[in-house]
């Protein structure tokens, strides 16, 4: 590697953290350790060191260009330091899911040091019945959560990748402030030479998307685009953060989808509808106008993808005014359609295009203003992300992988993000709040299960759920 240029969305998500809105994201590996004889830190560290000098992307680190004249560029070193990146941690007794999930917040509260690439990793002791949690902490800078979903499932591969020979670095040359400047210069050139072509883009696009509008006419029950609702989630988001997880039997929730007709992620949305209702009504009092959530949608979904963001977003309706579970389901697949294929007749890398033009002098200013000030998001009332993990089970030296979660950054003006991964057999629920959003962030675990119960048996399936038998017990709120 010599340098890369961040693109438009990397840059956002570089810009857009401040002390508040922290912008990394958290991989987290439940093992059994329990047929591995003296597992601990040191055990894992010697295990952990060839995995992660062969995930290139952990090497690398980020260089400023001279007068912000551009975007940042990564550059790569040729070792890490496991002294500062490996980390021990300490679960608290009696060591449940409980315990975890409140360590797993602590650890999400801090920033990462932009002095060296950005992860960090803990190993969590103290977990009941012989496990350890491996908590990954890598900004979103770095890999959205396709890539991320990529490192991960080479990372737990049972067979240990080989790294041989002398690991690169970025020659020293590619660093300097007059070829960084250069480089800047040709790459505003092309960025110049392309905006005649990305605007008549935008505007075939957006004429697209009105023109079809037009054609579907009014659904009164959906909500209007770039007006969500003001709600207890929307605040001026402090840097706190609490975590809660809950996993769902991966079989239980396909079921739910072939019964009704709909996608898994319609399942997903619906589910965080009814959830999503039921916080409200304890919390505003109220729940009598649709909600809109940000899902993120990637467009380079090639598994050998270990770095970068390649997504755009599209802005579902959740019908959170609606009782009937079914009725929640159907309008959740009618918003979710039309939000695809909007975000298809806009051209799903159009808004990632113009974030390459985001000025690095002045933008990073414009959103530490905002986390400040930003008492409602402008676009979304939350993030709710569904993100396929590894199929295969993992296991390192003996200790497997028992259970994957995974979850987002919590934006301005938006105190919630529900992230969802499937790993093998489970549909992995992680929820990340600030500290003023609910009481205990468990309760929005505790909606989500009991909302997708609920559509179950209005669907005519078992309200019982299959035991995940691998996953620690539930943490319910208290």
């Amino acid at each position: 590697m010599q340098v890369k240029r961040l693109n438009g969305v990397d840059a956002m998500m570089l810009y857009s953290e401040t002390p508040e809105i922290h912008m990394h994201t958290l991989k987290i590996g439940v093992l059994d350790v329990s047929g591995v004889d003296g597992f601990d830190f040191d055990m894992f560290r010697t295990v952990a060191r060839a995995r992660l000098h062969a995930l290139a992307p952990l090497r690398y680190q980020l260089v400023d260009i001279p007068l912000q004249f551009h975007h940042p560029m990564w550059v790569q070193n040729a070792e890490l330091d496991l002294d500062y990146h490996l980390r021990r941690a300490k679960v608290a007794a009696p060591g449940g899911r409980r315990e975890l999930d409140q360590l797993i917040g602590e650890i999400a509260g801090t920033p990462l040091d932009r002095d060296h690439p950005l992860w960090e990793m803990y190993i969590a002791e103290g977990l009941a019945d012989d496990r350890v949690a491996i908590i990954h902490k890598v900004h979103h800078v770095l890999a959205d959560g396709v890539a991320s979903a990529n490192q991960l499932a080479m990372a737990i591969q049972p067979d240990e990748p080989q790294v041989g020979g002398q690991l690169a670095a970025t020659p020293a040359e590619s660093r300097t402030p007059a070829n960084l400047l250069r480089a800047a210069g040709r790459d505003h050139v092309r960025l110049i030479r392309r905006l005649p072509r990305l605007m008549n883009e935008t505007a075939t696009g957006v004429a697209r998307v009105r023109r079809k509008a037009r054609e579907r006419g009014r659904h009164p029950d959906l909500a209007r685009n770039f007006a969500p609702p003001a709600t207890f989630i929307n605040h001026v988001v402090s840097p706190g953060r609490r975590f809660a997880t809950a996993p769902l039997a991966l079989a239980d929730v396909k079921e739910t989808a072939r019964q009704l007709g709909v996608t898994l992620n319609d399942i997903v949305l619906a589910t965080a509808a009814g959830a999503l209702r039921q916080l409200l009504l304890r919390y505003d009092k109220k729940a009598d106008s649709p909600l809109i959530a940000g899902v993120p949608v990637s467009f380079d979904t090639s598994p050998q993808r270990l770095v970068g963001n390649e997504f755009t977003y599209m802005t579902p309706s959740l019908p959170v005014h609606v009782d009937d579970p079914l009725e929640r389901v159907r309008l959740t697949a009618t918003s979710t359609a039309i939000a695809k294929e909007n975000n298809h007749l806009l051209g799903p890398t159009l808004i990632p295009s113009w974030l390459s033009y985001l000025p690095p002098a002045v933008t990073p200013r414009i959103f530490r203003m905002q986390a400040r000030r930003v008492e409602s998001a402008s676009v979304m009332n939350l993030t709710i992300s569904n993100v396929p993990g590894p199929r295969a089970r993992g296991c390192v030296k003996g200790a497997t992988v028992d259970e994957i979660y995974s979850v987002g950054p919590i934006v301005a003006g938006s105190g919630m993000n529900i992230t969802v991964w499937s790993y093998v057999d489970q549909l992995s629920i992680s929820v990340l709040t600030d500290d003023r959003t609910l009481d205990d962030p468990h309760e929005a675990t505790d909606a989500l299960i009991e909302s997708f119960v609920e559509i179950r048996q209005a669907a005519g399936l078992p309200g019982e759920l299959t035991p995940v038998q691998t996953a620690l017990p539930l943490a319910p709120a208290t």
